[in-house]
């Protein structure tokens, strides 16, 4: 029955009560104490274990939540995802306890936190909602909740992160002894701060309501420029038997399209996003593209489930409820757009439950560096590859005239916080006068018509409109919490020349397009070098009657400063690039100008002391964080914000790193310092094909105590066979010239022939006397001692299976080089 009640005492009972029959859990808590987490721990574990989806967020405002809490609670079971939501001194109180199964759903609302008094005898007040009362409203909040709970102020809860929020916990609270003595006598009293209200300033401007319009009927359209490409290396890939791959295009050159255009040969398609706007935008660009299909949202507020293509978001298709809604074999395609970090789990499980015949990744950003998620669920499968470098050179987006200007901000003093700078302290350097003249002259010296402006915040975005505004420029601060002007507004406003520049905070760094965008202006440091190359994009556009796009960019001592500009150089990563300069290599028709003391500033920060260690070690430790764990030499690889060669080149090996990183244990530092000789061989041996890691991993398939004793071509030919027969593409590219193509059909005595003259004879011939091959017999010429077999097999398995999955990776993309 549809009931709205009031509930003032005992809350636990009502939650125990949904607990025991939801399939689904969300949990949005302003703090969490030990005695709130014993209460449900139970209850919550039974929960876990017959498969409900349960997702816990607490926060770390004023560092109330207590550590042993989470701690206990991401240990009641695998399956719980629990995450912390960093505050950075803004308050944060949302107490809501939402429940679901398929065929109900409950929703409690109100003030009691995760605490016993709170969920018991404490004064607190509750509203619970049945879902029937109004099934709008409650899809809204579970979408709501999963957009707050994979937010980029979010972090997973495990091992790792606790460590760190421990240490800022117990800082904090020497800092303010009496906030903790309180807590611990008192669970429940609230230390409400006001939010600081968002200046919205009123404007000439005024309000408008925007609708959607009416769906328009468009032609056919065809592929073009980078699409033809793509769309051709991307059927060959399927043709060759490759079940998912990845395509890396450029902002601009439509990496939407392209996935409209190979979806023609699919009858069912499931495109997956995190955000709205790139689902409806997609939605339009496939029906151009496919006239004759049938379409469908399927997210927080839309449930079109029929359609021939539908349109979903991750934070509701990762929901148990609705994730089972669909067969498992329900597409043949399965399209990925690039996505936060944060969603990567909700993105495995759904992908973990579909079995499309193809799944294929598309993102923008052409470097690895801030989230590898698409590449990794793609196992490393570049299809197509093009940067908006290239892209440039080609003709396919407008050049560009970047200026350097220098920002004598010391950001060294600004405390990092993993992934960001503290927004408090930012801001007390970024709004401040002189600052934002420096900002308006540098524009007025360089702009052309329509800018986009990125700012790091609301606060400066507000700041420097206002500031701009006061010096006669019609401009726009356009953000989440503005509310007189409407986004779609501002953007035609801009392209017809009523504005001349929007301040925004990351609004436009995927999904909105504004071809007629020419001037860029940067004044946020570049904390994500992913981020700062979609914002580029955002300028590059062709656009008629635009010549050249200008990019004005603030220069300090932050992070990234001194390697940003290398997204420019055409000779990135070339052969030809003899040694790394200051000023990169542009296009022809593009142009490099920076400020003589920016120049001095970033050669003095190239010279810092091992900045590049320092910089691996700072990547592979939130990578650690991100995990939970150490990570493995493949993780590493797939996740790392730090390509994994940089390890190799910088330390010959990844375990050498972890030596000098203090990363080992004591027992790990004495078998890596004995057997350093091997690791390093495994990790550098030449492949130019695959056949030496295929020989070892038949040798590591024995296990750890056997791994290592000699081994004839014999006694590897099956494995060696059926490993590279088994996957399509390892036939095609490592088993198929005249003599190889012959063995697709197993003959133990050619294979073996093979063996024996190629990886077995050759490796032992430049292993530098660490292998040897005598009288068919391949075999270690060192001993190792039987209480260090586990840790050495498990590292070279590490290293194995990351040159393997690398190899396979490379050659696979050589045909779009």
């Amino acid at each position: 029955m549809s009931k709205v009640e009031f509930i003032k005492r005992n809350l636990i009972e009502k939650i125990q009560e949904h607990m025991e029959t939801a399939s689904t859990i969300y949990i949005l808590t302003s703090f969490v104490m030990k005695s709130g987490v014993r209460l449900l721990k139970e209850t919550l574990k039974k929960a876990a274990e017959r498969g409900a989806d349960i997702k816990i967020c607490a926060g770390d405002y004023l560092f109330v939540t207590q550590p042993e809490a989470l701690h206990e609670l991401f240990s009641i079971h695998p399956d719980i995802e629990v995450r912390l939501w960093r505050s950075s001194g803004v308050s944060f109180h949302p107490k809501a306890y939402l429940f679901e199964n398929t065929t109900s759903g409950y929703f409690i609302v109100g003030s009691s936190n995760l605490s016993k008094s709170a969920l018991t005898e404490g004064i607190e007040w509750n509203i619970g909602l049945d879902k029937s009362v109004d099934e709008n409203v409650f899809a809204k909040a579970m979408e709501e909740f999963l957009k707050l709970f994979y937010a980029d102020a979010t972090v997973q809860v495990n091992e790792e992160t606790l460590k760190d929020y421990e240490n800022q916990y117990h800082d904090y609270h020497q800092r303010h002894p009496n906030l903790a003595r309180t807590w611990a006598e008192a669970e429940e009293i609230e230390l409400m701060l006001p939010l600081e209200q968002t200046k919205v300033d009123a404007n000439k401007f005024g309000h408008s309501v925007v609708r959607d319009p009416a769906i328009v009927t468009y032609e056919t359209i065809q592929p073009r420029f980078a699409q033809v490409e793509a769309l051709k290396q991307l059927e060959a890939t399927y043709e060759e038997g490759y079940d998912k791959a990845m395509v890396v295009m450029a902002t601009g050159l439509g990496k939407t399209y392209l996935a409209a255009f190979f979806a023609r040969r699919f009858q069912k398609v499931l495109f997956i996003a995190h955000r709205e706007e790139i689902l409806r935008q997609a939605k339009k660009s496939f029906q151009r593209v496919i006239p004759d299909k049938t379409f469908g949202i399927y997210d927080g507020n839309v449930k079109e489930k029929e359609a021939d293509i539908i349109f979903a978001s991750i934070f509701t298709l990762s929901m148990k409820k609705h994730l089972e809604a669909f067969a498992k074999d329900s597409f043949d395609l399965i399209v990925i757009d690039e996505f936060h970090h944060a969603a990567a789990r909700s993105y495995q499980r759904v992908l973990d439950y579909f079995q499309p015949k193809f799944l294929l990744g598309i993102t923008a950003t052409p470097d690895r560096n801030d989230n590898k998620d698409v590449y990794a669920i793609c196992d490393g499968n570049v299809a197509y590859k093009i940067d908006f470098i290239e892209a440039v050179q080609r003709g396919w987006l407008a050049p560009f005239r970047y200026y350097g200007v220098y920002d004598d901000t010391d950001y060294s003093k600004i405390k990092w916080l993993g992934n960001r700078y503290d927004e408090a302290e930012l801001l007390q350097v970024q709004l401040r006068e002189e600052m934002a003249d420096k900002i308006l002259k540098a524009w007025e010296k360089y702009k052309k018509t329509r800018t986009l402006v990125f700012c790091s915040s609301i606060k400066q975005a507000d700041f420097l409109s206002e500031y701009f505004q006061k010096r006669n420029h019609r401009t726009v601060s356009l953000h989440s919490k503005q509310t007189d002007i409407p986004r779609d507004q501002a953007i035609a406003m801009l392209e017809n020349g009523e504005l001349d520049a929007i301040f925004t905070v990351d609004l436009f760094n995927e999904g909105v397009d504004i071809p007629s965008v020419d001037t860029l202006l940067f004044v946020r440091p570049t904390e994500s070098l992913t981020v700062f190359t979609q914002q580029v994009g955002r300028g590059l556009r062709l656009h008629e009657g635009k010549d050249y796009c200008v990019i004005i960019d603030l220069i300090g001592n932050y992070r990234n400063a001194d390697v940003k500009l290398a997204l420019f150089d055409t000779e990135r990563g070339s052969s030809k690039k003899k040694k790394a300069t200051l000023i990169p290599t542009v296009p022809e028709n593009c142009s490099i100008h920076l400020d003589v003391r920016a120049i001095n500033l970033l050669e003095e920060m190239r010279k810092k002391r091992q900045p590049r260690r320092e910089k691996l070690l700072l990547d592979y430790q939130q990578l650690k964080q991100e995990l939970g764990y150490r990570p493995t030499y493949l993780q590493l690889h797939l996740y790392g914000r730090s390509e994994a060669v940089e390890y190799k080149s910088e330390f010959k090996t990844y375990f050498r790193f972890l030596y000098w990183a203090g990363e080992l244990s004591e027992r790990e530092r004495e078998v890596f310092l004995k057997y350093e000789s091997w690791l390093v061989e495994v990790e550098r041996t030449p492949m130019t094909k695959s056949y030496k890691m295929v020989v070892l991993q038949a040798m590591l398939q024995r296990g750890s105590s056997r791994w290592h004793l000699p081994i004839t071509p014999q006694e590897v030919a099956p494995f060696f066979h059926r490993y590279l027969t088994e996957k399509e593409y390892r036939k095609r590219i490592d088993f198929s010239d005249k003599e190889t193509k012959r063995l697709w059909i197993y003959d133990e005595e050619k294979v073996s022939k093979l063996i024996a003259r190629m990886p077995m004879t050759k490796w032992s011939g430049s292993s530098n006397g660490l292998l040897s091959f005598d009288n068919n017999v391949f075999s270690l010429t060192f001993s190792i001692d039987p209480a260090d077999e586990e840790i050495l097999y498990k590292w070279t398995q590490e290293i194995c299976e990351y040159r393997l999955h690398v190899y396979f990776e490379r050659k696979a993309s050589t045909k779009i080089e």
